[in-house]
């Protein structure tokens, strides 16, 4: 059995597909692309897809990740290439590596968020950023089915920074754009909490949504303070593999006894 990761996109207003949305596109995308997929057992069975810490409705995302088992092998990129046709423009199929290596899921551990205030100024975002970086504790309140939970949103938050103006944005209209990279944790601090924190801790309320975009995750990396390609690892396996052919092929061979 082959096992293929990919990394897939959601922009445009995809951004507002719901995960069970995606779900069904790409059930149906890999029903059209003739994917020999691996089936469960049991007497409803389903297509084998791992679906990894999906994105809320309504935030864009560069970085989704899942995989996918297959009962024949096929060549990763072949592979993309007939998916990504399958599926609708915003629903992109942007990566696809074999699977070498084992817990896809345990190297998300952080992710790195885009978030564009419109009608902010940025030296506005700048004082909000400051007194939320200060603060020893956020808390902040999210209704979930058992009413609603307050928790501690600052621990998860590694940093939170202004990162300048966009260039698309009018004149006339002010714009701050914030970089957020925060842990996975338990409860998952999302980025609508942290805007939730910055109203808590300095006032900051944008006068519309904040346009949100997920543009990485993968495992934090104490050391450099970035979060790594997940998909890294198994490039690396496969080169390791590929290499190991050719070393063998010019490999001198011993001579025998005169």
């Amino acid at each position: 059995m082959q096992r293929i990761r990919l990394r897939y996109t959601k922009r445009g207003r995809l951004r507002f597909t719901s995960h069970r949305d995606f779900q069904r596109a790409f059930e149906r995308a890999l029903r059209r692309a003739e994917v020999p997929m691996a089936y469960s057992a049991g007497f409803t069975p389903h297509p084998k897809v791992s679906y990894a810490n999906a994105a809320p409705t309504g935030t864009g995302s560069e970085a989704e990740y899942l995989e996918i088992a297959l009962t024949a092998p096929r060549d990763p990129e072949t592979l993309r290439a007939l998916l990504d046709e399958s599926l609708p423009a915003g629903l992109d199929i942007v990566e696809a590596v074999e699977a070498r290596t084992s817990g896809l899921a345990d190297r998300l551990t952080a992710s790195v968020w885009e978030l564009r205030l419109d009608g902010v100024e940025p030296a506005e975002a700048e004082r909000a950023v400051e007194a939320f970086d200060k603060a020893e504790t956020v808390e902040v309140q999210r209704m979930t089915k058992n009413g609603v939970r307050t928790f501690d949103a600052r621990p998860a938050v590694v940093s939170l920074e202004t990162h300048g103006a966009p260039a698309d944005r009018p004149s006339d209209r002010p714009c701050a754009i914030l970089r957020l990279v925060v842990r996975h944790v338990t409860p998952a601090v999302r980025p609508d909490d942290v805007l939730s924190g910055l109203r808590a801790v300095a006032d900051l309320a944008p006068p519309v949504p904040a346009a949100v975009t997920r543009l990485a995750q993968g495992l934090f990396d104490e050391e450099t303070g970035t979060v790594t390609d997940p998909l890294a690892p198994d490039r690396e396996a496969a080169g390791a593999l590929t290499a190991q052919p050719a070393a063998a092929a010019t490999a001198p061979t011993p001579e025998g006894p005169a």
